[in-house]
């Protein structure tokens, strides 16, 4: 896997926080914390469109549906969430 150098501006009194931050929790540096934040929003922003989708799934059937239907559709719901989350 390879890395992008990317470069973008914090005003001092942000960064003063960051740094209290990457301190306080043991983060080994500013890049470390940076990307620890980047990866929980990118998967915070799986999860809730894992979460829209299951609700969208809920509201498909109004049928009565069988334990062994229902088994399949917790089944597939369970499948398409793990898919979001990759």
């Amino acid at each position: 896997m390879t890395t992008e150098m990317i470069t973008f501006k914090l005003e001092d009194t942000f960064l003063k926080d960051v740094d209290s931050v990457v301190k306080n929790q043991g983060f080994h540096s500013r890049t470390e914390f940076i990307r620890n934040a980047l990866r929980e929003k990118v998967e915070e922003a799986k999860l809730k469109e894992a979460m829209i989708q299951i609700a969208k799934l809920k509201g498909s059937s109004n049928n009565n549906t069988s334990d062994k239907k229902l088994e399949e559709i917790r089944n597939k719901v369970f499948e398409e969430f793990e898919k979001n989350l990759k």
